[in-house]
């Protein structure tokens, strides 16, 4: 792929609007736009202007004026590419955006790639890979949390920690190099007690973040939560409840979930996706019994688990639902799961006391009582879903791994900075040390971009919008 082209792609979002943006990006880029613009200042040219400057006029096809504009120019090297960057804005008809990026394209430039502009911004040093994936991670962020987390990585603060960690390990690695230059004198020139406080510091950090990539994967895909329970104990009206709108249709009779349904909600900046679930029991309902089966399909996929149950029964009969209980704690033991009677504005004072001490003797367990359909307890509920998400390393604005591929270097890393440690512990000659320590090396490159290659850039730009 040629990169030293000029290209052009549409900046914002596809469709009519109020206005639209054009980049255009290259060696030609100015060129190209003053040969299609005429300021309403006589005789004024783009070519002559300073960078970071705005210019009132036409997008003129010969004679024909296409529409009026405003151009920015950015010349090399402070520009998003590091190369010279034209923006058109335009009025945000359809047609008008298409009629100036077919006039641009016949003037020399090229239609963009997905994600061209922050991969030249990449290879022209103006980001690190790691810094680029972020800009996606920003684009398609729908919560606060997600947007906090793909800012702090597009500001560098993981690439930082990583690039520093790698010059670190390098300086050692030159100097290990070295020994096996001079094996036969036997001499040192890495001092092990220093090179051994180095290695336990970087594993350190790398279990830091390794760790945070559960909490930062659901922060970023949302968590999602199963409401299960039997037919007609309200999780329909729960999830309408928690989402405030009638999302799910509420009836007496058992059986009216048939289906998994799907909402996300926004509590304090996370993300939360509920699915309400088909209720489970015993059908000859071939309908009803696809439906139970998604459940537990749905139950699998879930990160939190919330059992629903109507505080009426339980009351008669508490031995039969701790049995219930029981059996969803085994069957996934990993998953959090919050019981919820539901129903409570329908038994006594005396019931709900009852039912706190029965639901008290549950070991590994939270419960909160609710009334979905007068709203009682909602908020609580809220409350206790957040409790599940470790959200003090964003309090406390430490760094979160979000990405699959960033993950997949660091556990690679990791182990090879392990076999170092250990080679460290054991007195292993250096040139078996030094094998760990390049690997070790090239996962750390990997994340940053010091090591890609045409494959490795193409997967990731590949995701990209394609005016990004």
């Amino acid at each position: 792929m040629n990169y030293s082209d000029t290209i052009v792609a549409l900046a914002t979002a596809s469709g009519a609007g109020a206005v639209a943006i054009i980049r255009i990006s290259g060696s030609d880029a100015t060129t190209i736009a003053d040969g299609v613009f005429r300021s309403v200042t006589k005789n004024k040219s783009l070519l002559k202007q300073n960078s970071h400057t705005l210019h009132l006029g036409h997008i003129v096809d010969e004679k024909r004026i296409i529409d009026e504009v405003l151009v920015s120019i950015f010349k090399n090297p402070k520009s998003y590419t590091g190369e010279d960057v034209v923006e058109i804005q335009c009025h945000g008809s359809i047609y008008i955006q298409q009629e100036i990026i077919q006039l641009l394209l016949r003037k020399g430039c090229r239609m963009a790639d997905a994600g061209e502009f922050t991969l030249r911004a990449f290879l022209n040093g103006k980001l690190d890979l790691s810094q680029a994936e972020a800009v996606a991670d920003l684009i398609s962020s729908d919560n606060e949390a997600s947007h906090q987390i793909a800012m702090q990585q597009m500001r560098g603060g993981f690439s930082s920690e990583i690039a520093k960690l790698r010059e670190e390990l390098l300086n050692f690695a030159s100097l290990i190099e070295l020994e096996l230059d001079f094996a036969e004198e036997d001499v040192e020139f890495a001092d092990r007690t220093q090179f051994r406080d180095l290695i336990e510091r970087i594993t350190f950090v790398l279990k830091r973040l390794i760790d945070s990539f559960a909490v930062g994967n659901v922060i970023k895909n949302g968590i999602p939560v199963a409401i299960v329970g039997e037919p007609n104990v309200g999780k329909s009206t729960l999830l309408n409840a928690l989402l405030n709108e009638e999302r799910a249709i509420v009836s007496d009779i058992a059986g009216t979930t048939r289906d998994t349904i799907e909402d996300e909600l926004i509590i304090e900046g996370i993300g939360f996706r509920f699915i309400d679930t088909a209720g489970i029991r015993d059908t000859k309902d071939v309908v009803e019994g696809i439906g139970i089966k998604k459940t537990f399909e749905k139950i699998e996929q879930a990160q939190v688990v919330l059992y629903l149950f109507d505080a009426v029964q339980f009351v008669d009969n508490p031995e039969a639902f701790i049995v219930e209980i029981e059996k969803i704690k085994n069957k996934y033991p990993l998953k959090p799961l919050l019981i919820v009677p539901n129903k409570i504005d329908k038994i006594s004072d005396e019931g709900v006391s009852n039912l706190k001490s029965v639901l008290d003797t549950i070991k590994n367990s939270k419960y909160i009582l609710l009334s979905a359909k007068q709203s009682i307890g909602v908020d609580d509920l809220k409350n206790q879903l957040l409790s599940f998400v470790n959200t003090g390393a964003l309090r406390n604005n430490e760094t979160i791994v979000t990405n699959t591929r960033h993950y997949d270097a660091l556990l690679k890393a990791f182990e090879n900075i392990k076999k170092v440690q250990y080679g460290l512990v054991s007195n292993l000659s250096s040139d078996l040390m030094a094998i760990d320590i390049r690997e070790a090396l090239y996962h750390f490159g990997l994340i940053t971009g010091q090591v890609s290659n045409d494959e490795l850039l193409g997967n990731i730009f590949a995701n990209f919008c394609i005016g990004k």
